[in-house]
């Protein structure tokens, strides 16, 4: 069933996002089914679609397929914090393509001009890839949605800083987690490559980058709400 008729499996928090923003878009075309196609082996053979291929593909079109939703978040630009919306997509792509862990197909993602593509893997995961190898943005499609619903929950707080990425600012998420009362991990939002914390008025992302020239690296964004927030986060670096 699809995930706007039964969101079981999501946090009350991800529900109300979806029962907000989301919708789904009818299919303006028939679509072919994935055992109707055929994809290239490692040798670079066109083969029929492998059966794990096929259930993951169909399974997450029946799930997922057409749902649209809008994430708000705030983010800092000349002027101060402005709150932006970005457009989900969840229409499948054309695209499959096998790696060392199996395969992985497209789907369209955020609607911004990016480099790289969205993918969701046969093992589950959600990644991107620019052409190379799959990277993992979330666990999972659940994992992906519940890091969008925190993203727009705190979408009224202010951004503390631009985000960045280093071993610096690394350290200063462990820093704030150590000091900060009450500053918890959001276990259905986070995984191995996107962790968020969030208090009552500290929210912080930490991530890792989507780039394939080198090494990722930790991207970290920090949300506080009002001076209280504000003067935590003061006060932990103090």
């Amino acid at each position: 069933m699809h995930i706007l008729d039964d969101p079981t499996g999501l946090s009350e928090r991800a529900r109300d996002l979806l029962a907000r923003t989301g919708w789904r878009k009818t299919e303006s075309s028939p679509r072919l089914a994935t055992d109707f196609h055929r994809v290239r082996d490692r040798t670079g053979s066109l083969i029929p679609a492998p059966m794990k291929l096929v259930i993951r593909r169909e399974g997450f079109a029946a799930r997922f397929g057409g749902l649209q939703y809008l994430v708000r978040q705030s983010v800092l630009m000349p002027g101060g914090a402005h709150e932006v919306q970005h457009w989900w997509d969840f229409d499948l792509g054309d695209w499959m393509r096998r790696d060392v862990r199996g395969w992985h197909f497209e789907f369209i993602g955020e609607h911004i001009s990016s480099p790289v593509a969205y993918a969701v893997h046969t093992d589950g995961r959600v990644g991107v890839t620019g052409g190379g190898p799959f990277l993992e943005i979330a666990p999972s499609v659940y994992h992906l949605i519940e890091n969008h619903a925190v993203l727009d929950q705190v979408a009224s707080w202010h951004p503390w800083h631009e985000p960045a990425a280093g071993s610096g600012w690394a350290a200063l998420v462990d820093h704030l987690a150590a000091q900060l009362d009450g500053l918890t991990e959001v276990a259905e939002a986070s995984g191995p490559c996107s962790r968020w914390l969030l208090g009552e008025n500290v929210a912080i992302r930490d991530a890792m980058s989507y780039t394939s020239d080198g090494p990722r690296t930790r991207c970290v964004r920090v949300w506080v709400r009002g001076e209280h927030g504000l003067s935590q986060v003061r006060a932990a670096l103090a």
